[in-house]
């Protein structure tokens, strides 16, 4: 029987299946590819019958990985917004949070699932991300006093998703400066809506995950 290394069994069991999903993550961002279980109990130093105690296929690591990135991802852009002190603040937390998902690497995780995963499988967990997201920011944009906060997130959302679409690169300091100008570009956009100051284009620079 493997040593238990943890206070209880479930702490134990808690830990190994959070390694075995670490290492799966590590593998679609370095890879691009699914990782098989063997794989992946490699990379978390487990043995390949012991990852069967966690996970029965590659799709059902898959399946777990997903269940783990998109609510993760949801909680980091959320936090920022709730965050920031006033209605037009926490809009723009919201659009640097978003940037910052875009540019970091955590982003060839996204990329890599959406090549190996069944797009029907996605559509569920991508569609509650996306409920998660719209949230704070239509209660934002409401407080804010927009009389139609639900079409006004939406084309916020649009924005941000399009300035951010190419930001993403292998290289840290080409996404870096990449999230930079997209951020320069949607502040230019949003910076009168939202009556922020002006900030010098060398302040942004969004921090990788």
């Amino acid at each position: 029987m493997p040593r238990i290394q943890a206070p209880t069994v479930a702490e134990h069991r808690a830990r190994q299946r959070r390694a075995l999903l670490d290492a799966a993550r590590a593998h679609l961002a370095e890879e691009g590819t699914a990782p098989s279980l063997a794989a992946a109990g490699s990379r978390a130093g487990l043995a390949r019958s012991s990852v069967y105690q966690y996970f029965t296929s590659r799709d059902d690591l898959l399946a777990g990985v997903i269940a783990d990135v998109f609510p993760a991802w949801a909680r980091r852009v959320v936090e920022a917004v709730e965050e920031a002190p006033s209605p037009p603040e926490r809009v723009w937390a919201y659009v640097e949070a978003n940037v910052s998902l875009f540019a970091g690497s955590e982003q060839a995780i996204a990329r890599a699932l959406t090549t190996v995963v069944d797009p029907a499988v996605l559509a569920a967990p991508m569609q509650e991300f996306h409920r998660l997201l719209q949230e704070p920011l239509v209660a934002a944009l409401q407080d804010y006093g927009v009389s139609r906060p639900d079409v006004m997130a939406d084309i916020v959302n649009s924005m941000t998703l399009r300035a951010s679409r190419d930001v993403w690169s292998p290289d840290p300091d080409v996404s870096r400066r990449r999230a930079a100008e997209a951020l320069e570009l949607l502040r230019e956009l949003l910076g009168p809506f939202l009556h922020l100051p002006d900030v010098p284009a060398d302040a942004h620079h969004p921090a990788s995950p």
